[in-house]
């Protein structure tokens, strides 16, 4: 760490470890796809700067999408500070790049696992840092009791 910190930020580090565990699951899934029944919701802001989508998808979706990461998908890539994926819609073959800062919500419909998140709607943040450094505190959290959250899946409801 590069600056003595006056406190330690517990959210930030229950945030960074969760988020882990979405990196952790897409690897496993670049590396030998998904085993048996386990699939992916991934809920994500399509306007967070380094989101990656087609014009025609960000018009759809302006705010806020979930992609479901199943049996048809293809070049699952999965870097220090984001993923890429082609997924197929409307029979038009894409690819999306989606940071791990912009996600929302991940889910195992299989394995009744889900987790929230809270994401900085601020553009000129870069939330992205949480995965490779434990920045300086920043202003108060967005929820109380931190800023990520297990969810049972059946609390889960797909946004329209």
């Amino acid at each position: 760490m590069s600056e003595y910190l006056t406190e330690i930020n517990y959210d930030k580090l229950i945030e960074k470890s969760l988020k882990n565990v979405v990196v952790q699951a897409l690897k496993i899934a670049e590396e030998q796809g998904l085993p048996g029944e386990n699939h992916f919701y991934i809920t994500f802001k399509t306007n967070h700067p380094k989101t990656v989508i087609s014009d025609h998808l960000r018009s759809q979706y302006p705010e806020e999408m979930t992609i479901v990461i199943q049996h048809q998908y293809s070049n699952l890539y999965v870097e220090a500070d984001h993923f890429s994926v082609d997924l197929s819609f409307g029979g038009v073959l894409q690819t999306l790049s989606i940071p791990f800062a912009a996600i929302t919500y991940f889910a195992d419909p299989h394995a009744k696992f889900g987790l929230s998140f809270s994401v900085d709607d601020t553009p000129s943040s870069d939330n992205n840092k949480a995965f490779t450094e434990i920045e300086e505190e920043s202003p108060a959290p967005k929820t109380a009791g931190g800023s990520a959250t297990v969810v049972s899946i059946d609390s889960f409801r797909r946004k329209k």
